[in-house]
């Protein structure tokens, strides 16, 4: 085929039967799709069909319909040739489906053809991947990890001519030291089959093993980590499968499946937690103490009652109306633009995580990362019922907006959420506002901060050792010693680390911005199907 100026290749066009209908094919290199319409005048219910390029997951020659050649209409033409294109069909609640489309003629020679240039214009997809690493956690959830990746993924994976290899782990970090093992090099994507759970565990392995690597020293909080380039893929088979939700918008192992296939990428910022100069965990997610962190912990004791204990550990906790108290040091994210209590919601292409990441680049390159030890620190002394610090909307079935309505993927920024200590009416007000469409930080006891990096320490833990760093007594000064009588006798909470539960009551985090990558694109604004191409209606021509 002759190329225009450009490299580009001008449209291929044909006259191709669909059914037992002739239509007008053409494949648009230039405009991205591959689109079909009806010759004949139009009439009522007739429609012009588009597939984008970007889109199709594959194509493959195919037999034609031996049904259909065995009707009188096929005993009188030659043998007829056909292919069939595999596609993407976005359906609603942003779920995707693999949908195909098949089309026939007499020519041999220009059915090749066609599969030829579809063929040729996958291979200029470089985003996709050809080879991926598979981790299956076979106990997450309700245990259906494995047939889940063997009835629903595995055959789109090879459909998409994608080879795997798969580790179905035996025990608890198997893929994290599993991932500082294998070459690492020979994989376009990571995989993890499971919830958020077996994501943390992945996430861990690959940034770990980029920074040792790099020779970067994960104990120092103000180290500057190395991106992963290499991108996690999430099939969803947990209890909890929140980073999906926030990400893709639905928790559906064949819709994840094919934003793997199709080679989505979406930038992800990533919290690093630390406590005495000694790194503890990394979180995309949720980090919650106080509410969260002791549903988490209750929750833990009763595996038994599957992903119901979550609402019996819930309600327990809601009743116990335990609060805490402690001291939250933080910088405000100067660079990021918007606010936690605006409308600009995360969606695909989002303009603001760009914006800020392109802000947060020039910062540290004019002053450098010493520079954000000088900017002023906030404080806040308080009892508290919950203090949540969110790197994305942590939406969920329960709550479709999440957390943080307007939190971003990838700002570089998370939002600080403290819930003071009020009645527990007050506090239900606000947990039911979660719900709804209401602005759920329009209470008096809440507050909410846009922020780069944070402190906690406990009272116990301040009154004890002060045990964040020596900048902790100079920044927060010496606690009232006076502890009123409450109903409240529990010194300390537990921290909910994205499902994880972690003890520590002093503690440092900072936002790493876009440290890492997922097979996702974000949230899209409009699920509707952009490839009007509809079985109902193609249906009603043919």
């Amino acid at each position: 085929m002759e190329q225009l100026p450009g490299g580009r290749r001008p449209p291929l066009v044909s006259t191709l039967g669909l059914g037992r209908r002739s239509w007008e094919v053409t494949l648009d290199e230039e405009r991205g799709r591959l689109a079909w319409r009806d010759p004949r005048p139009p009439r009522r219910g007739s429609e012009n069909c588009f597939v984008p390029t970007s889109e199709i997951i594959a194509v493959e020659e195919t037999e034609f319909n031996k049904k259909q050649r065995n009707t009188g209409k096929w005993q009188k033409m030659a043998k007829p040739h056909a292919f069939t294109v595999y596609y993407v069909k976005k359906a609603r609640n942003h779920r995707w489906r693999c949908s195909d489309v098949t089309f026939w003629c007499v020519d041999e020679h220009l059915c090749n053809q066609w599969i030829q240039a579809l063929k040729e214009l996958l291979e200029m997809q470089k985003c996709r991947p050809k080879h991926l690493l598979v981790y299956i956690n076979p106990y997450g959830g309700k245990r259906q990890g494995k047939r889940i990746y063997e009835q629903k993924v595995a055959p789109l994976f090879s459909l998409a001519s994608i080879s795997t290899d798969v580790v179905i782990t035996e025990h608890a970090n198997h893929a994290k030291d599993n991932l500082f093992e294998v070459n690492i090099n020979k994989y376009d994507g990571v995989v993890c089959v499971g919830g958020d759970g077996m994501f943390s565990e992945v996430m861990h392995g690959l940034i770990g093993r980029m920074q040792k690597d790099s020779g970067i020293d994960q104990n120092n909080p103000k180290a500057p980590l190395v991106q992963c380039n290499i991108r996690i893929g999430i099939i969803p088979a947990g209890s909890t499968d929140c980073i999906c939700y926030s990400t893709v918008g639905i928790a559906d192992p064949v819709t994840s499946a094919l934003h793997i296939i199709v080679g989505d990428c979406q930038p992800l910022d990533v919290s690093s937690i630390h406590h005495n100069n000694t790194f503890v965990k990394y979180y995309v997610s949720l980090l919650g103490y106080g509410f969260y962190g002791d549903i988490l912990k209750d929750s833990e004791k009763k595996r038994w009652m599957g992903p119901m204990r979550y609402d019996y550990s819930g309600f327990k906790t809601f009743l116990s109306h335990h609060y805490y108290e402690g001291t939250i040091s933080f910088q405000p994210a100067k660079h990021a633009l918007g606010s936690p209590r605006d409308k600009d919601r995360c969606r695909t292409g989002c303009y603001i995580c760009k914006e800020s990441e392109q802000q947060l680049a020039e910062q540290h390159k004019t002053c450098g990362l010493n520079h954000e030890e000088d900017e002023e620190w906030k404080v806040i002394k308080g009892k508290f019922l919950a203090i949540n610090a969110v790197n994305m909307s942590c939406a969920c079935p329960r709550s479709p907006k999440g957390l943080s309505p307007a939190a971003h993927l990838a700002d570089g920024s998370a939002d600080l959420i403290l819930v003071r200590k009020c009645s527990r009416f007050d506090f239900l007000r606000y947990l039911v506002r979660h719900t709804n469409h209401d602005d759920q930080f329009d209470f008096s006891f809440v507050d909410v901060y846009r922020v780069k990096s944070f402190q906690f320490t406990s009272k116990l833990s301040e009154d004890n050792e002060s045990s964040v760093t020596d900048i902790g007594k100079k920044r927060f000064g010496q606690f009232c010693r006076d502890h009123p009588v409450c109903c409240c006798n529990i010194a300390n909470s537990t921290w909910n680390c994205d499902g994880e539960t972690l003890d520590s009551s002093a503690i440092e985090v900072r936002v790493h911005c876009q440290l890492m990558k997922l097979f996702a694109r974000g949230i899209e604004e409009n699920c509707k199907d952009e490839a009007a191409y509809s079985h109902s209606s193609v249906e009603q021509l043919l």
